[in-house]
């Protein structure tokens, strides 16, 4: 006997920089599209793209989707997100996080409601993969370090110039300094300006995020930060993950397995 499908959920993590889209049939990830986060696009130029994403589908076109969950770190985005699915996809269930909503997920910090909401969404899906105390590295537009305790709370953490920001200020502020491939070198001593630029942009993300993982796991676990977890994820993480020996797993869903857990907390009496 076959597998039983599961609900066919549309999860959407609207980025800085990039918009991550997946479709989960159940627990597993089916389809997943990554395009450019753009502040201005209407909610109907929305519609059109994410129809145009779907009809590559043919498991979306034959069983349509159950619900659709979304979070969003740029406000304008939103509210034509917010638009678009209220719109076009009116008969959908829908979960747009924000304050509010039920995650589980307590949030103590000294001001709760500015924490990003993708930066919840990795907390939940780190805490039920992984559990507490965990640490959650995500590759983006910053880099972000997210701590979570022992009892899946969020507690807080630090925030980086993320990889990509670095690349571009070298290249804006220094005239011979061009803006290179991001990709591992073979050395850390280049021999040209290139392989110098790629060995101090990749070892160097390396070697920050080895001294702020366990700086940050020695206050959360100050008998055994050993038993810290460390999770990896967003685009950027596979350039230097294995350059940093702390890091337990990455999982390059995480904050799209948070929405769908968050998805399905609220409407499990549905």
């Amino acid at each position: 006997m076959g597998a039983v499908p599961g609900p066919m959920l549309l999860a959407i993590d609207v980025g800085n920089t990039n918009t991550v889209l997946c479709v989960f049939d159940g627990e597993q990830v089916v389809e997943h599209w990554r395009i450019a986060t753009d502040p201005v696009r209407t909610a109907d130029e929305l519609a059109v793209t994410l129809r145009g994403l779907l009809s590559q589908s043919q498991l979306v076109a034959r069983r349509g989707l159950d619900g659709i969950a979304l979070c969003s770190t740029v406000p304008s985005v939103l509210h034509e997100m917010r638009e678009m699915v209220g719109r076009y996809h009116g008969d959908v269930p829908a979960l747009i996080v924000e304050p509010g909503v039920k995650t589980g997920v307590s949030v103590l910090t000294d001001n709760p409601k500015e924490i990003g909401t993708d930066r919840i969404m990795n907390t939940v899906a780190a805490a039920h993969l992984y559990g507490g105390p965990a640490i959650v590295v995500d590759f983006g537009t910053s880099t972000n370090f997210d701590a979570i305790s022992a009892n899946g709370d969020f507690v807080g953490g630090a925030l980086a110039p993320g990889i990509e920001i670095s690349v571009d200020a070298l290249s804006r502020r220094a005239a011979q300094l061009l803006k290179v491939e991001l990709t591992r070198p073979s050395r850390v001593i280049g021999k040209n300006t290139v392989a110098a630029l790629q060995s101090g942009i990749i070892f160097g993300v390396a070697g920050q995020i080895e001294g702020i993982v366990r700086r940050m796991a020695s206050e959360l676990s100050p008998g055994d930060p050993g038993a810290v977890k460390v999770i990896a994820t967003g685009g950027l993480a596979p350039l230097v993950i294995d350059e940093v020996d702390r890091i337990d797993a990455y999982e390059p869903w995480l904050t799209l397995i948070g929405l769908r857990l968050v998805f399905e907390r609220n409407f499990a009496a549905s």
